[in-house]
């Protein structure tokens, strides 16, 4: 599965209107996770206590790793559907290794290898063997579920001691910021320069819109294709991490509820956000904003297939008006999927 995006930059001597239109989309996402939570507040004042701020952000940090590198394949016009799924084998494998006897070192690293070894394979099929990504993905989220399975035995694996990811997980600052989220700022700060002001950057964008193109200028598609796929493995890998580490357990059926949350983040950041191209900044305020949503939903009491209706009506309402906008000042994309 490919997708493309394309991009309608301000052309030379354009008017001060359209950059001002293109501002003022960019803005939306950010000013709705400002109303979203203040309207809950307005109802449900404990959106701001500090307990229910330092979880928020525990689940900000754990899906904007997990979704960092997904990023960077759909802003290259494919797909990665297996990310979820490298999750939850990362953190069986952690939990795994740690209930051998291995320390956390190891433990840790042989999920962030498994998260590796499945991204280049990703990679290789769809860029080397040009597979369509969807189907690999699919195929190896699968083997991955499969795996993670066997591991437990289909049961959760306990871990006894925590290990050295424990302090950056216990909040500070009142009790509301857990530490964690410093590491994952910078990270996708270090993501976004190389994003939006490096030459790689702009091959990523280049390579959903014309990738004969980008090979044709000497650009090593295949070699780049492959390191977004790692990058994507390695990201879900180090989520999962995450997950074991604050969860005290391996749990082989985590990775389902990440798949659309993950989509619609990357998506709906990329919608609104810079719109038509998927972007780090995006995919941040976009799990801000689904993170408030669903402490939101929570508080109101809402059941979990009202709040998946509502998550899904705000990424086709995104979609729409990010198309409209696009469309009216000429500032965004149009995305195809095949």
């Amino acid at each position: 599965m490919t997708m493309t995006y394309i991009d309608k930059t301000t052309r030379p001597g354009g008017t001060l209107r359209r950059r001002m239109a293109r501002l003022t989309t960019d803005l939306w996402l950010p000013a709705a996770v400002v109303v979203l939570t203040l309207a809950v507040a307005s109802v449900r004042p404990q959106i701001l206590d500090a307990g229910n701020i330092a979880a928020m952000l525990k689940s900000f940090s754990v899906m904007a790793v997990m979704v960092l590198g997904l990023t960077w394949v759909i802003a290259a016009g494919k797909i990665d559907v297996s990310f979820m799924q490298v999750a939850a084998l990362a953190n069986m494998i952690c939990a795994w290794s740690l209930a051998q006897g291995w320390g956390w070192g190891a433990a840790i690293g042989a999920a962030l290898a498994a998260g590796l070894v499945v991204g280049v394979v990703n990679g290789l099929l769809v860029s080397a063997m040009r597979l369509p990504a969807l189907i690999v993905t699919i195929s190896t989220a699968g083997i991955c579920a499969s795996i993670a399975a066997a591991l437990g035995k289909g049961t959760v694996i306990r871990i006894e001691a925590p290990g050295p990811l424990a302090p950056l997980l216990d909040p500070v600052l009142g009790g509301a910021v857990p530490p964690v989220v410093v590491p994952v700022l910078l990270i996708a700060a270090l993501a976004w320069v190389v994003q939006e002001r490096l030459a790689m950057g702009r091959y990523i964008y280049a390579m959903a819109q014309n990738e004969a193109a980008v090979r044709s200028v000497g650009v090593p598609v295949v070699g780049l294709g492959v390191l977004l796929f790692a990058l994507s493995g390695v990201s879900a890998a180090a989520a999962g991490v995450l997950l074991a580490e604050h969860l005290a357990s391996g749990q082989p059926m985590i990775g389902g509820p990440y798949l659309i949350n993950g989509l619609t983040v990357v998506l709906l950041g990329g919608m609104m956000v810079r719109v038509g191209k998927p972007n780090i900044l995006g995919t941040l305020t976009a799990t801000l904003f689904i993170g408030v949503l669903f402490s939101g939903t929570a508080l109101l009491g809402l059941p979990d297939y009202q709040r998946q209706i509502i998550q899904g009506a705000l990424l086709l309402i995104g979609l729409a008006v990010a198309t409209l906008a696009a469309r009216h000042h000429g500032t965004g994309g149009h995305r195809d999927g095949a």
